[in-house]
């Protein structure tokens, strides 16, 4: 998830004004690792309950452009004091000015979490989902990445020959490398120590492309290869650019929730930011599919997606309110992961949002990813976008949303999908519904010997002797179990299909 991480604060920066404030850009980036880490120990422990790491997400990034492209949010520079110190020869941006574009986003942010979480709890999810099919799906997804194209463009047109460096060395990595396993030591209480082999090029191909090429900057630098003139645009492929963030962040900083000032609301930034919770919610319902197909794990049942999308709600929420400038949804990286790992165990997620909460607060880390070259940002822009491509009043509603191309080209797909006649298996609907109905497949006996028990899903400690009384089945986040299904449940694999439970595992 680090690539993906370390890319929002630079792609917020611009909007919000304090992309030449790289002490900015490190304490935001602290927050968002913070704040994921939070949102990812709920989802494991409470939420969906598969092993799913939640981050910031790109489908609110779109909306975020388009609610900051409104003419009282432009970037202008303010009046700086006459002894200031300018650390790179640059005007920067005075703290009131984006802190008040931060503000703006919390508030629009918070507001439609709630919605997420009512569409989450309340089961609504299931109703759309009848009228949601891949046909909606393909292009919101495609348009998410499409849609920030030109901040890639940004950042590469710095020095495109570091940007398509750092794109050869993560297509390198990731398509020709990524069967090639090199040799590590390791240590197993059963084998002692010994050298195994690990598919690295596979599992780190976004941060080794960027440790790479930014070693490469690093001696281009030292060497006196890039200029030195904070006005030529190749200045900001030095490494050296902006390590005054290093002596100006804090070793520790620990992230409060409205750090930034109280949030505020407003009714255009809200509703272009629904169509971002949209997006997201379209997106993390396949993340639940695909994860618990790669963990072992029964396909979710819809108290499980429900429950796990409301706690994505809740995520969002909490972002919301620390500021970290985005929401949160599933990573489908970390569940790429888990197909090449073979790891997929609940415990490894929970712990590593330990990791992230404490990564957030050292602040001096956020700091030196921070100093990372502008073209090989631009780079790893360039790719994880073009991966992905597979929002005043009421005119400022509309210029909101109809400036978020996802919205644009959802709504529009939503629209035609619904109208134009086509049968359902031509609307790809009858194995989109196939794939959801779920809870008899995990039930299924045949299907059970190869998955783990559907009651991985139930509520963790006390919570889940709820699901044997009879309201849980009104309840659209809880399981429920009828005492006929709960013995059933309770059998040994073997006896469900006649053996003698005994030895047919």
């Amino acid at each position: 998830m680090v690539g993906g991480t370390l890319s929002q604060p630079f792609i917020l920066s611009v909007p919000m004004c304090f992309s030449n404030n790289p002490l900015a850009i490190a304490e935001v980036l602290c927050t968002m690792f913070f704040v994921s880490g939070i949102a990812t120990i709920i989802q494991a422990t409470f939420g969906v309950r598969l092993p799913i790491v939640q981050g910031g997400t790109f489908s609110f990034l779109a909306p975020i452009f388009a609610i900051l492209s409104l003419p009282k949010w432009q970037c202008h520079p303010v009046a700086m004091p006459t002894n200031s110190t300018l650390s790179n020869g640059t005007l920067e941006f005075g703290e009131v000015d984006w802190k008040s574009r931060m503000r703006e986003i919390q508030g629009a942010i918070m507001v439609s979490s709630l919605f997420q979480i009512v569409i989450g709890f309340s089961g609504v999810l299931g109703v759309l989902l009848k009228f949601i099919g891949p046909i909606t799906i393909a292009p919101t997804i495609a348009l998410i990445g499409l849609s920030l194209f030109h901040v890639a463009a940004e950042h590469a047109g710095s020095h495109w020959g570091i940007s398509i460096m750092t794109i050869a060395l993560m297509t390198l990595f990731s398509q020709f490398l990524s069967n090639t396993k090199i040799p590590f030591p390791s240590y197993s209480p059963t084998a002692g120590f010994r050298l195994g082999k690990y598919p690295v090029f596979r599992l780190f191909p976004i941060i080794l492309a960027i440790a790479v090429s930014w070693i490469i900057c690093a001696i281009i630098t030292v060497a006196g290869g890039f200029p030195d003139d904070p006005s030529n645009p190749g200045y900001k492929a030095r490494t050296d650019a902006r390590t005054i963030v290093l002596s100006q962040a804090e070793w520790f900083r620990f992230p409060l929730p409205a750090q930034w000032g109280t949030p505020t609301v407003s009714a255009a930034g809200v509703f272009g930011m629904l169509a971002g919770v949209l997006a997201s919610i379209i997106e993390s319902v396949g993340d639940y599919y695909a994860c618990a197909r790669l963990s072992g794990a029964p396909p979710p049942p819809k108290h499980a997606i429900n429950r796990g999308i409301g706690v994505e709600g809740i995520g969002c929420l909490i972002t919301g309110l620390w500021g970290s400038g985005n929401g949160t949804t599933s990573y489908s990286e970390n569940i790429g992961a888990i197909g090449i790992t073979k790891v997929g165990s609940l415990r490894v997620i929970q712990y590593g949002g330990l990791v992230m909460m404490l990564v957030g607060v050292v602040g001096k880390v956020g700091a030196l990813f921070t100093t990372v070259p502008d073209p090989i940002v631009g780079g790893l822009f360039v790719v994880m976008f073009g991966m992905i491509a597979c929002v005043n009043e009421l005119d400022q509603i509309i210029t909101v949303l109809l400036k978020t191309s996802m919205a644009v080209g959802g709504l529009t797909a939503l629209l035609l999908d619904n109208i134009i006649p086509g049968t359902p298996e031509e609307r790809g609907l009858l194995v989109w519904r196939a794939v959801q109905d779920t809870e008899t497949e995990a039930k299924d006996a045949e299907k059970a010997l190869e998955l783990a028990s559907i009651h991985i899903y139930d509520l963790p400690f006390c919570l889940k002797y709820l699901s044997k009384y009879t309201f849980a089945k009104y309840i659209p986040f809880l399981p429920y179990y009828s005492p006929k299904e709960e013995h059933r449940n309770s059998l040994p694999l073997g006896r469900l299909n006649g053996g003698s439970g005994e030895d047919d595992l």
